[in-house]
């Protein structure tokens, strides 16, 4: 299976001070920049004709030089020629475009689906032939974010698990939110579609070069908007469907483990320890690393109520979210494993002190509704 590495060698970076619209490396964007300079050198050649003529007669037609004005009104020939002329060009312009826009919105006969999820602020990834989906989280380190580091090339624009397609297919995105209205935006495959909640848009591809291809969320959906970025990964049909077999193996395994979880207790020596890991992923950039949230807007863990006393209001705010907040339903994000962990660690940090574990089992037993 081809690595990140070869990938990212074999797709050199576009040059950052591009001023045209990119050609992209799919038909359909060939066909979108096509459409773009055509339009582009009517609006230049309009440009041109309108101005001169403009300039000539500021030059050669203005009082100083004697010159007086025509005195005809409501010429037949002007008024048939600036309505006919405008016609025409329209006419000129929408054929092209309506081939374009018709060829765009063919969804027809995919050989791959993926179901794109967007929410604040991440992507959700559902492969529709197969047992595969994750989430995909910006990458890039907070040090560079806060300026402690260098920002490299790929800066905001790098994923812990990018979505991975075939080469030389056609990949299907049905594109909808869990909250509020995001924009998933490929611009190398002319793609750009608003996942609105409660619908389901459509969009497709075919990648003929396989590498890596970058966009991001651009619809403003929040304050984290900048922090949401799309990696889309082509590979080989082999590669790719090897891919595909490993991580449908990796989650059955993962699947199997968490059954197993249900019948043991963990003890709180891991449950800490994995449930700091999470809550400093996960948690930490609303509730802050000491707990105490930010007065007003994210509330605080540290001494509050839920945290100390209702464990089983804890877990179904960690496990389906807040209803209008910024608090997300984690349960279909996190392993029972890591829910379990970072309730614990919720519960036991920073002086909180219950003594109290949760296990596998309570998660479930949320999750399925009990």
């Amino acid at each position: 299976m081809l690595s990140c590495a070869s990938f990212a060698a074999s797709n050199p970076q576009p040059d950052q001070y591009q001023l045209n619209l990119r050609p992209g490396v799919t038909e359909i964007s060939q066909q979108v920049y096509e459409l773009h300079m055509i339009i582009f050198w009517i609006c230049v050649v309009i440009g041109v004709l309108v101005f001169g003529a403009m300039l000539w007669a500021t030059i050669f037609h203005r009082k100083s030089r004697g010159v007086k004005p025509a005195t005809f009104h409501e010429s037949v020939k002007v008024e048939i020629a600036w309505t006919v002329v405008p016609f025409l060009i329209l006419i000129g312009m929408a054929i092209p475009a309506t081939k374009t826009l018709i060829a765009m919105e063919d969804v027809s006969s995919p050989d791959v689906t993926v179901l794109v999820t967007g929410s604040q602020w991440k992507w959700h990834y559902k492969y529709m032939d197969n047992d595969v989906e994750f989430f995909s989280l910006l990458a890039t380190q907070p040090e560079q974010i806060n300026n402690k580091l260098e920002k490299n090339i790929n800066y905001l624009l790098e994923v812990d698990r990018p979505l991975v397609i075939p080469t030389n297919q056609k990949v299907r995105f049905l594109i909808t939110s869990d909250d509020v209205i995001h924009s998933w935006w490929v611009p190398d495959f002319a793609v750009k579609k608003d996942a609105n909640p409660g619908f389901i848009n459509e969009a497709w591809t075919r990648v003929d070069k396989p590498g890596i291809y970058r966009g991001q969320c651009a619809e403003l959906c929040g304050k984290d908007h900048g922090f949401m970025p799309v990696v889309v990964i082509a590979m080989e049909p082999a590669d790719y469907a090897a891919w595909i077999a490993d991580q449908e193996e990796i989650q059955r395994k993962a699947k199997e483990e968490e059954q197993k979880l249900l019948a043991m207790n963990m003890d709180m020596d891991e449950l800490m320890s994995v449930g700091e890991r999470v809550y400093v992923t996960s948690c930490a950039a609303c509730h802050m690393p000491n707990g105490e949230g930010l007065p007003g807007v994210f509330p605080a863990l540290k001494g509050s109520d839920i945290a100390i006393n209702d464990m089983q209001k804890h877990i179904e705010v960690v496990v389906n979210g807040v209803a209008g907040t910024a608090m997300q339903a984690y349960g279909k994000q996190l392993s029972m494993k890591e829910l379990a962990a970072v309730i614990t660690y919720e519960r036991n940090a920073w002086g909180n002190d219950t003594g109290e574990s949760v296990q596998a089992k309570d998660v479930n037993a949320v999750l399925n509704g009990q």
